[in-house]
């Protein structure tokens, strides 16, 4: 078992250090549970910290440091630690300068009488609907420390979730990446000197040899249009994106690509799904549980279809029956399951098998990820290198016929 070094602090506030061999993150929370420890941070031994850590709060609060506080909170509390006190002890603790204060205007909040719940809606750009409403429900149950539980699950299955897919990007990206800048790199340096030596030749150039010369003279001196024209560019492309019709034209074309749209498709079932048994097993009714999952969900389609859906189950529709309508989004086995899930009144229970089979999809898909899209990846860097060979070369095959 790997040996991690931990910091932790006492009930009386006293931080200790040192280190434990244990299975994971959660086995070694609980070790030191029992020794009526809080784990604050933890690092396998020989793992060297980074030197540097910056926090950049104008992208948000990353999912990594909710899950972090999320699951410390439901510690911190089942120990029996007072929540203003737990909510200090984790702000102290917080990377972002943003979550830090966010934390400590919640403590504030609660110290004045205000629930949690209450005190997290000043800061929803940070708590979503979904834990904000949760916890709402621990709270009015006396169920917190399992809402909280329930939560850290729901965060870690996210996270586990957007890392896979995120870590099938980077490949493809750092390809497209490279090859981007090594084409630029020669247009800006080896293209203008063969320029040079077809203008002292005085030959007729190809049409497509004229296209690579006049982008390498482009970028070379007029440099600084490129970055404006690209800054522009990217900023109609948010405001379009940003927009209701260019999020569905959007979302919609990622469906016609062969590959991501299967991605997309598991990925959005298995959170819907997901969140839905979260919410349905804290106690939140489904109407407000399509609701709230609606409000959390990135894709347009998605979105709408269980928007749609909220009006048709309160009048009295099954949700299944409701997501028929869907079928090109949502796979059938999922709606059929959900059908037997609300015949038997196990729904939250088979949402949450639904969401570990789908999540099990996209492991599979974004393993295989890599070896599916490295061929046509070489198609397009051989097609770019041989259309700008030919280009170059080209030229030099009519020299050597005109001198022979």
């Amino acid at each position: 078992m790997p040996k991690y070094i931990y910091t932790a602090k006492s009930l009386d506030g006293e931080t200790k250090t040192g280190n434990l061999e244990a299975k994971d993150i959660h086995q070694l929370a609980q070790t030191l549970r029992q020794e009526s420890l809080i784990l604050i941070r933890a690092r396998p031994e020989g793992l060297e910290k980074k030197k540097f850590n910056f926090s950049f709060s104008f992208f948000g609060v990353p999912l990594a440091e909710k899950l972090f506080f999320t699951r410390n909170l439901q510690v911190m509390i089942s120990s029996g630690l007072p929540l203003p006190r737990a909510l200090g002890t984790l702000a102290l603790q917080a990377k972002s300068s943003k979550f830090k204060k966010a934390l400590l205007k919640i403590k504030e909040e609660i110290t004045k009488g205000r629930a949690l719940s209450e005190a997290m809606i000043s800061q929803s750009d940070i708590f979503s609907p979904l834990f904000q409403n949760m916890i709402k429900v621990g709270e009015e149950g006396g169920t917190l420390e399992e809402v909280l539980k329930t939560l850290t699950v729901q965060l870690e299955r996210e996270h586990e979730l957007k890392s896979r897919v995120r870590g099938a990007m980077i490949y493809p990206l750092v390809i497209i990446s490279a090859m981007i800048g090594v084409g630029v790199l020669m247009l800006m340096t080896v293209v203008p000197n063969l320029a040079e030596t077809f203008k002292d030749l005085n030959v007729q150039l190809p049409l497509t040899t004229r296209m690579v010369l006049a982008l390498a003279s482009f970028l070379t001196q007029k440099w600084y249009l490129m970055i404006i024209i690209s800054v522009v560019l990217a900023f109609i492309f948010r405001q379009v994106f940003q927009s209701q019709r260019g999020k569905m034209i959007f979302d919609g074309l990622i469906f016609k690509l062969p590959i991501f749209s299967r991605i997309v498709k598991s990925t959005n079932s298995a959170f819907c799904a997901r969140t839905l048994s979260s919410l349905i097993s804290s106690g939140v009714s489904l109407p407000k549980s399509l609701e709230i999952t609606a409000g959390t969900l990135g894709n347009s389609y998605y979105k709408r279809s269980l928007e749609e859906s909220v009006e048709r189950v309160k009048k009295g529709e099954k949700l299944s029956d409701a997501l028929k309508k869907y079928q090109n989004i949502y796979p059938l086995t999922l709606i059929q399951m959900l059908g037997v899930g609300e015949e038997t009144g196990e729904t939250s229970g088979v949402l949450g098998k639904l969401a570990d089979f789908y999540e099990a999809e996209v492991s599979d898909i974004t393993k295989n990820l890599a070896s599916i899209i490295e061929p046509v990846l070489m198609i397009v860097i051989g097609a770019v290198v041989g259309f700008f060979a030919v280009s170059m070369i080209q030229p030099m095959y009519s020299m050597l016929g005109a001198i022979e």
